[in-house]
């Protein structure tokens, strides 16, 4: 075999290469493990035990809302900021990297977004913010909920 011909061969499996690559880096980063839902929602299809963490953090937000909401009635702002804080990015990491190549980005995008933004609402409400502005962000907030909720559907590789 030739010396072209050898470097012919290593340029096509470099090629070839490069594109399994690119199409697990697609995958993992953008599209994820979704089909179309039966409502019309994109639905993403996770293991048993992922989206048992994925709904139990859902339902740990929102009883981190109702603690901001609770604080924000006492006019108790280190109380909001305490609640904002425990629902920040901090919380983003407990999801292990398996599921989080699972999420296609516009939601990993939404998802991440939210937790920063209580970790904004926490700052805030530490420097002295008041209620009304802490409840204007919890409402942005809500908003990207909502967003959420009318994207997407949860459904386990189990058909669940």
């Amino acid at each position: 075999m030739t010396d072209a011909a050898k470097s012919r061969i290593y340029l096509a499996t470099i090629a070839v290469l490069l594109l399994v690559i690119a199409a697990m880096a697609y995958k993992f980063i953008v599209a994820g493990s979704t089909e179309k839902g039966d409502d019309g929602r994109l639905a993403i299809i996770l293991e048993p035990g992922e989206r048992a963490l994925m709904l139990r953090e859902m339902r740990e937000f929102v009883a981190g809302l109702q603690l901001v909401a609770d604080a924000l009635s006492r006019d108790d702002m280190p109380g909001v900021a305490k609640a904002s804080r425990a629902m920040g990015t901090a919380k983003a990491h407990d999801v292990p990297v398996a599921m989080m190549g699972k999420l296609p980005l516009e939601f990993k995008t939404l998802a991440l977004g939210t937790h920063r933004e209580f970790d904004i609402i926490a700052a805030d409400a530490e420097a002295n913010g008041t209620p009304k502005h802490a409840l204007a962000q919890l409402a942005d907030v809500l908003q990207k909920c909502v967003a959420c909720h009318a994207s997407y559907q949860v459904k386990s590789t189990t058909g669940k």
